[in-house]
C-alpha cells in the first residue's frame, strides 16, 4: 500500500483499493504526531506562551532580564474572526421543512458558537474538524475537534474523497485509545501491551459517509499569524530589551573619582552599583556622578514601530486600536479594511465547503426533513462585522425591492437573522392588514 503523509503534507492519502489495516493506522498516527507538535506550538503562541518565555538566560542575577509578550497572535486571530463571524452566519433553505429543521438543529447545537470556534481554530492551526453524531434522542448533534488529535485519510484520486476519520488520545494510564470512522461504522481501538492497535467495539452510524468534516483557513493550511511568527518573536525581544534598558537607567552606577572610599563602605560593587577609583598622584579633584549608558531610545522605538507595522501589514489584519483607524468612516473605513476583507473572502469560500458538507451528511440520515434535492436551496449569508448604519441598510434594502428578490433585499439588513421567517412575518402582517382593511370597508358600507 502506498502511504503519503509527511510532517507538512496537505493530506493523508491511500489508494481506496488497498486494504486498510491497523498497522497502517498506527503508521499514520505516528506521522500525524509530527504535525501535532507543530499545532501545539501554534496553540501556545495564541495562548501567550511565546518562545521568549522558554529561552534560557545567560545574564547574571543582578542584571535585568525582562520577558515581555505582546500577544499579537491572539489579537490577529480574534480580530479576524470577530470580523468574520462576529455577526453569526445566516442559514436558510427554500424548503419549509428543511428550513425548520435547520433552525432547530442550530438552536440545539448552539451553532453560532460552534461556527465561531471552528473559524477561530482554523485561524490558529490552519485547519479544524467538525464531528457529526446522533444522540440518544435520535437528534443530530455537532461538535468541533482540534487537529492536534484528529485527521482524515483521503483517497488518492483527483477528488480526494474522505475514506476514514481518525481521533486518538491517551488515557490516564498513558495508553493510546481512539476511534476510526468510515462510511458505515465507528470502530473503537486501543493499544495493547505489545504496542499493537486492537478493536474494542464497533458502533454503526447512519451518515453514509465519514462523519468528520474538515474546515481549512486557506489552501496552504496556514494559520492567520504563521506568516508573521518571526516578526512577533522579534517584537517581543525588542520590547523586552527596551524594558531592560529602562531598568538599567533606574539602577545607574555611581562613580566616585578622586577620593578612595574604604572597602568596608562598599558592600558589593555589582549590587550597590558604585565605581570608586583613587585619584592619580598630584590630583586633588574629587568627582561624584552617575554613569549613563548611551541612549538608543530612538533606534529602539524605530525598530518596535517598524515591526508592529509589518506584523499588521503582512498578516493583512487591521490594527483597529490605531488612533488613525478610529477616525475613518464610510468609504475610507472600507479601504482600511480592504486587506482583511480579502482575507475573509478566501476564508468564507473554504468555510462554505465545510457547511455544505455538514448538511449533505445530515441529509443522508433516514427520516431527516433535509433531502438531497434540498441541498441546492440551502444558502449561507456571511455579514462582515463592521460598524453598520441601519438607516443606510434600510435605504439599500428598499431600493433593492423590485429589482432583486425579497430574500436578497432583506439579506442586506444586519438586524434580520432568519430571512425566511422575516418574509413569513411580513406576509402575515400584510394579510392581517388586508383583513382589517376589508372589515373597515364593510363597516363603512353598512353605515352608508
Amino acid at each position: 500500500m502506498e502511504i503519503k503523509a509527511t510532517a507538512d503534507s496537505r493530506e493523508f492519502n491511500i489508494d481506496s483499493k488497498d486494504d486498510f489495516t491497523y498497522e497502517v493506522l498506527k503508521d499514520f498516527i505516528g506521522r500525524h504526531k509530527l504535525l501535532a507538535a507543530r499545532y501545539m506550538d501554534l496553540k501556545n503562541m495564541y495562548m501567550g506562551k511565546h518562545a521568549i518565555l522558554l529561552e534560557s538566560s545567560n545574564k547574571p542575577d543582578y542584571k535585568p532580564d525582562n520577558r515581555l509578550v505582546a500577544n499579537h497572535a491572539k489579537y490577529i486571530v480574534d480580530t479576524l474572526n470577530g470580523f468574520f463571524t462576529g455577526i453569526p452566519i445566516k442559514t436558510t433553505a427554500e424548503s419549509d421543512a428543511a428550513n425548520a429543521f435547520i433552525q432547530d438543529f442550530e438552536r440545539l447545537n448552539d451553532i453560532d458558537d460552534l461556527n465561531s470556534e471552528l473559524s477561530k481554530k482554523c485561524s490558529i492551526y490552519g485547519r479544524c474538524y467538525e464531528l457529526l453524531f446522533v444522540d440518544e434522542d435520535a437528534r443530530v448533534g455537532s461538535t468541533y475537534i482540534d487537529p492536534t488529535n484528529a485527521f482524515i485519510i483521503y483517497d488518492n484520486s483527483i477528488r480526494e474523497r474522505p475514506l476514514y476519520g481518525v481521533r486518538y488520545t491517551t488515557n490516564a494510564d498513558g495508553q493510546l485509545i481512539g476511534t476510526v470512522s468510515d462510511d458505515t461504522a465507528i470502530e473503537y481501538f486501543e493499544q495493547n501491551d505489545d504496542g499493537d492497535l486492537i478493536v474494542t467495539d464497533t458502533v454503526p452510524h447512519y451518515f453514509r459517509a465519514v462523519p468528520i468534516i474538515e474546515y481549512v483557513e486557506n489552501e496552504e493550511l496556514q494559520g492567520a499569524f504563521e506568516n508573521v511568527e518571526t516578526l512577533i518573536n522579534a517584537y517581543n525581544r525588542a520590547i523586552s530589551e527596551k524594558a531592560n534598558d529602562v531598568d538599567y537607567f533606574a539602577d545607574a552606577y555611581m562613580a566616585i573619582l578622586g577620593a578612595l572610599v574604604e572597602d568596608k563602605d562598599l558592600l558589593n560593587i555589582k549590587y550597590n552599583r558604585i565605581i570608586n577609583m583613587e585619584a592619580p598622584i598630584g590630583g586633588d579633584n574629587v568627582e561624584v556622578k552617575f554613569l549613563e549608558k548611551p541612549n538608543a531610545d530612538e533606534t529602539q522605538e524605530n525598530l518596535i514601530n517598524r515591526l508592529e507595522t509589518l506584523i499588521f501589514n503582512l498578516s493583512m489584519v487591521a490594527n483597529i486600536n490605531d488612533e488613525k483607524f478610529g477616525a475613518a468612516s464610510g468609504i475610507a473605513l472600507k479601504y482600511k479594511l480592504q486587506s482583511m476583507a480579502n482575507l475573509a473572502n478566501v476564508k468564507e469560500r473554504k468555510f462554505v465547503r465545510g457547511l455544505n458538507r455538514r448538511y449533505e451528511l445530515i441529509s443522508n440520515i433516514p427520516n431527516t426533513p433535509i433531502r438531497p434535492e434540498d441541498l441546492t436551496g440551502i444558502k449561507f449569508i456571511f455579514t462582515r462585522n463592521i460598524p453598520n448604519n441601519t438607516a443606510e441598510e434600510a435605504q439599500t434594502a428598499a431600493q433593492l425591492m423590485g429589482i432583486t428578490s425579497r430574500a436578497t433585499a432583506l439579506s442586506t439588513l444586519s438586524v434580520v437573522d432568519d430571512i425566511k421567517q422575516e418574509m413569513e412575518m411580513i406576509d402575515l402582517e400584510a394579510a392581517q392588514g388586508d383583513a382589517h382593511y376589508r372589515e373597515y370597508m364593510d363597516e363603512q358600507h353598512r353605515e352608508f
